[in-house]
């Protein structure tokens, strides 16, 4: 059955009853309760979290094969390709959510809390304190080096910026049926996307060692780490997508007009480089 008679269905497909959610909500409380055990010192903590994490996989290897499965079959008519688009839609907008709530964080410290430290009332009981951006506030006296936005982190915005241009050459062979240069393009996209992760790796040691940047110096360390290693964070997931996506690939999966999975991991990727752009301007740049 080819795509187009799939899409004219005219049902909405209602998958069997699946363990799936169940495996995953078991999980999630093993990693919970765990994470809670480890914080209290409890032997079996750490394995606990190890044991989730496991089950998590499982899962969601489980259950993506079988959404794929059922893809692959063309049991998914338009409406269920608009509800998977909407539902893509949702979770990039609660990532944005996620990276506004730090970028407020440091909006209010730089522009609000450290101007008020440097107040004429708060001169009073620190006097010694110096209201300038970066700090580490005014209890803490360890002495630092901010991270600069010339090196690493501008060879990284050139390298994840390249990255969204080669995942664009992708997409558009991937419409015109040119498999060969989706498979390179693709390729291409996820080595920029390691590549980033790798000199993000380096970037962090050498700020550790070199420049006594830590999570733990203020509010400059915790932002800077939070926001940058959140960021990382999401490029290691956006570069294992991808990759399951180059597996598809390579295994003859999607044609022209049947890839949406290949355009929300492209929409995740693009999602990552945008807020790459706000990190380097906000956090390194200024």
């Amino acid at each position: 059955m080819s795509a187009a008679q799939a899409g004219a269905k005219p049902y909405y497909y209602v998958p069997q009853p699946s363990h799936w959610p169940i495996t995953g909500s078991f999980a999630l409380l093993l990693m919970g309760s765990g994470a809670a055990f480890w914080m209290n010192s409890v032997a079996a903590g750490p394995w606990m979290v190890l044991a989730g994490f496991c089950v998590l996989l499982v899962m969601l290897f489980g259950w993506f094969g079988a959404v794929i499965g059922e893809s692959e079959a063309h049991q998914y008519n338009a409406r269920v390709d608009l509800s998977f688009r909407w539902s893509m839609g949702w979770f990039i907008f609660s990532e944005v959510m996620f990276f506004a709530a730090f970028f407020g964080a440091l909006f209010y410290v730089r522009n609000l809390s450290v101007p008020d430290l440097g107040s004429l009332g708060s001169k009073l009981i620190w006097p010694d304190y110096t209201a300038a951006w970066p700090t580490v506030g005014p209890y803490i006296k360890q002495q630092f080096t901010p991270m600069g936005a010339i090196g690493v982190p501008l060879l990284n915005t050139i390298i994840l910026l390249t990255s969204g241009f080669t995942l664009t050459l992708a997409h558009h062979a991937l419409q015109v049926g040119r498999r060969g240069a989706v498979k390179l393009w693709l390729a291409a996209t996820i080595l920029l996307g390691f590549t980033f992760i790798g000199f993000q790796a380096y970037e962090y040691i050498h700020a550790y060692s070199a420049l006594n940047l830590k999570l733990s110096t203020g509010v400059y360390g915790s932002t800077f780490y939070m926001l940058t290693g959140f960021h990382g964070l999401h490029v290691t997931i956006g570069a294992i997508m991808l990759s399951v996506m180059l597996a598809r690939v390579l295994r003859g999966h999607f044609t022209a007009d049947h890839h949406f999975a290949f355009e929300a991991a492209a929409w995740y990727w693009h999602f990552v480089d945008v807020v790459w752009l706000l990190l380097f301007v906000l956090v390194y740049w200024l």
